[in-house]
């Protein structure tokens, strides 16, 4: 008899698969997404202009990102290859190890931290920087505009939203099980 295994975005395969595969099945096209888009804007997004979608609230723009996010701790590339290179272990790990059942929010906030890690990374051994894209002005105070990011940085800041609705899901540990460990 086949398990029908569900993967985080509801579609079902039947046994055939395994469940790495479908657990991560977001992260491929999210990943091609991503460098898609940025080959895209490379290639006609010069960095001094912009591209204006909706008029004065978001942008297509062409920025480099040697830091982290929101353009901190700049000129640290290696650091953050190395960085990438054990964040997608990490999760690659996370995704092959068995479990007693399924969450779905845990596959989808890895499989999309999947995406987003390969993306940057991509990026910073490709390119030697990130590159930035999409820029939203936000005519608030502090976010005016909001710093540029990507597909992959979208990514990664999805998969912390689902990783806090998966831990908030889980059920608390009783008194016994506790005592167990």
């Amino acid at each position: 008899m086949r398990q029908r295994v569900t993967n985080p975005l509801g579609a079902q395969a039947k046994g055939s698969c395994s469940e790495y595969e479908v657990d991560s099945v977001p992260s491929l096209p999210l990943y091609t997404l991503d460098q898609i888009s940025k080959y895209w804007i490379l290639h006609h997004i010069d960095a001094e202009s912009q591209l204006e979608i909706v008029p004065r609230w978001f942008y297509l723009v062409n920025v480099t990102n040697t830091g982290a996010a929101f353009g901190s701790f700049k000129n640290n590339n290696a650091f953050f290859i190395v960085l990438s290179c054990i964040a997608l272990v990490a999760v690659v790990f996370l995704l092959l190890r068995k479990q007693d059942h399924k969450d779905a929010w845990r596959d989808l906030s890895l499989a999309l931290l999947l995406a987003g890690v390969l993306g940057n990374l991509t990026d910073r051994l490709t390119q030697r920087h990130v590159i930035d894209f999409f820029l939203v002005n936000l005519h608030v105070r502090f976010a005016n505009p909001w710093p540029a990011f990507n597909v992959a940085d979208s990514c990664i800041c999805i998969a912390v939203v689902c990783f806090i609705i998966h831990t908030l899901r889980q059920r608390p540990l009783s008194a016994a099980e506790d005592r167990s460990d």
